[in-house]
């Protein structure tokens, strides 16, 4: 089967989109990623993602090429532009004449900016994982394409394709950072408590003593201290705990000797 050189770009970008479970992950770059392949299957002057949570936008990050103009037309929608539109439809922005967008008073400061920057056309997509919405593609071309027609659809699905693959990437690097966390929490805990029995063995084996009598000590002597009950047991391990003191701790307990 034949491919062309667009299919194959698009296989390596979604596969680029999909490599997110790296402690290495930054999302601006990843962002910037995305949007860098966005120009170059649809030959645009530029593209740029907007994340939005709650109606307002989080995070912006715009294509290398041209990059200040596409940041520029990002942070121009704050009272209203294909990003925002996209996102609270969940529905793709078609193709959009600036021109007539502006003669229609249609986000006025967005098309008096773009205009500026000689961008003749817009679209944008949502980023979108099933029901949830992260934000919005949104590509920047010189001229406008066919309206309705066969072409403006492959570009809307083309760039669809890539905001899903981007939203699917954000959201798999999410859960692995929590779970990532989570394992973390997890090991320290049980590190903490293999310490903390390791402690407890030193010194009942120390003072001839039962296990639990020497846990009461330690346990006793970390809140007069209001130190963590881990580091005192460290402190025990590492023979630099005041032993004087934990002694008096046993002495004073109800089962400890006289």
């Amino acid at each position: 089967m034949h491919h062309t050189g667009r299919e194959i770009q698009l296989a390596e970008a979604l596969v680029e989109a999909a490599d997110t479970l790296t402690d290495t992950f930054e999302a601006t770059r990843y962002l910037q990623v995305i949007s860098d392949h966005c120009v170059e299957l649809l030959a645009a002057r530029a593209a740029g993602i907007m994340l939005i949570d709650g109606g307002r936008a989080v995070s912006l990050a715009g294509s290398s090429r041209q990059q200040e103009i596409a940041l520029d037309l990002l942070q121009a929608q704050h009272s209203g532009g294909p990003c925002l539109d996209s996102y609270s439809s969940g529905q793709p922005v078609p193709p959009v004449s600036i021109r007539l967008a502006h003669a229609d008073a249609r986000w006025p400061d967005f098309t008096e900016r773009a205009l500026r920057h000689d961008v003749m056309a817009t679209f944008a997509v949502p980023l979108r994982r099933r029901e949830t919405l992260l934000g919005a593609l949104n590509v920047f071309v010189p001229t406008l394409p066919e309206h309705d027609g066969p072409a403006a659809e492959t570009e809307l699905r083309l760039a669809q394709a890539l905001a899903d693959a981007a939203a699917v990437g954000l959201q798999n690097h999410r859960v692995y950072t929590q779970y990532r966390t989570l394992a973390g929490q997890l090991q320290e805990a049980l590190s903490s408590r293999v310490r903390i029995e390791q402690a407890k063995g030193m010194l009942a084996e120390r003072w001839g003593a039962r296990a639990d009598e020497a846990f009461m000590a330690l346990r006793q002597y970390a809140r007069r201290r209001r130190l963590p009950l881990d580091r005192v047991a460290s402190a025990v391990i590492e023979r630099v705990a005041d032993d004087a003191e934990l002694r008096r701790e046993f002495e004073g307990t109800a089962d400890g000797p006289a």
